[in-house]
């Protein structure tokens, strides 16, 4: 039985941001009759049906956030209630919430039984895993990597494009200060970093791809969303960051604004982000601790459908699976 989660309450919006609330509470099953001796041949009461899933609620990942939300909005105007979208349902109305929130906030509500899915944009960690029990399921809807990106007015955009992993990590960790211990030719102006706060699946990706043992420099300015991450990056000409593959993509859609480096030689394209040739990447999934009901399944195959398919492409990530 799912517990009640108060935090982020007072945020709840349906298909966009809610919060990591609590799940329908199936109706208690009525009290068992008191038997006698006059009453042992009474035969027992048949057991509750379990009620209805009409409600279901999505936490964690800011990068899986826009499309689930999307997915939520469309299909909730597509069919309404329930039974528009199979028969046997009931008419209940459709309610399925998604709440932003991180990497780690949504694998530990999915953990605590406080939403019924948690987003991550990073793998799953065994302990996770286990902790998520016999009934665990992933769901990986896109493929993103991170971009080691820096704004198109930079200097630097026509002198290198390729850094290598260590001296991404210098400057990552502040033993590089300005660009031109980077290139000599360039500006001795100071570099200001980016970065996903520390709940972000894309801080431990990078952290593991890139940084080793070294940590992020304590001035970096750390972002609620990639969004946000990429839109400090367009702001800021000496600014750098690891903007997502599909933030790179969405803030690229009009007009040149970000400038992604090649790692080690390698560019951040769909092809070598596919093939594992691009290092620095992650999936984008959700991940359950519990079995399946009906109304999650339609749902889910709603996600991955074609409609789906064209979602996730919208939003500038790799889709995961076919049309």
């Amino acid at each position: 039985m799912k517990k009640t989660l108060s935090l982020l309450l007072a945020m709840l919006m349906v298909f966009s941001m809610a919060a990591c609330g609590a799940k329908e509470e199936p109706a208690p099953a009525p009290a068992p009759a008191e038997t006698t001796a006059e009453t042992t041949t009474e035969a027992p009461a048949e057991p509750a049906e379990p009620q209805f899933q009409s409600q279901i609620l999505f936490c964690g990942s800011t990068s899986l956030y826009p499309i689930m939300s999307s997915l939520a909005s469309s299909f909730t105007e597509t069919y309404v209630t329930w039974d528009k979208v199979d028969a046997s349902m009931p008419a209940s109305n459709i309610s399925i919430y998604v709440a932003p929130g991180g990497s780690g906030v949504g694998v530990a509500a999915a953990i605590d039984g406080t939403a019924d899915f948690g987003m991550l944009a990073r793998d799953i960690k065994s302990k996770e895993v286990e902790s998520l029990g016999e009934h665990y399921g992933e769901y990986v809807v896109a493929r993103d990597a991170l971009t080691v990106s820096v704004n198109m007015e930079n200097p630097i955009c026509s002198v290198m494009n390729d850094m290598d992993t260590d001296t991404i990590r210098k400057i990552f960790c502040g033993e590089i200060t300005t660009w031109d211990q980077v290139e000599a030719s360039l500006p001795a102006e100071t570099i200001n970093v980016y970065i996903r706060d520390l709940s972000g699946g894309a801080y431990e990706v990078f952290q593991k791809a890139i940084m080793g043992d070294s940590e992020i420099v304590a001035s970096a300015t750390q972002s609620a969303s990639m969004t946000e991450l990429a839109t400090n990056i367009t702001n800021d000409k000496w600014g750098i960051g690891y903007a997502g593959y599909g933030a790179y993509n969405k803030a690229n859609a009009e007009k040149q604004v970000l400038f992604a480096m090649k790692v080690d030689g390698i560019e951040a394209t769909e092809e070598n982000i596919i093939s594992g040739t691009y290092t620095v990447q992650r999936p984008v999934m959700f991940v359950t601790g519990d079995e399946i009901s009906a109304s999650e399944q339609a749902f889910i195959d709603y996600i991955f459908s074609e409609i789906g398919f064209d979602v996730v492409e919208k939003n500038g990530y790799i889709p995961a699976f076919t049309k």
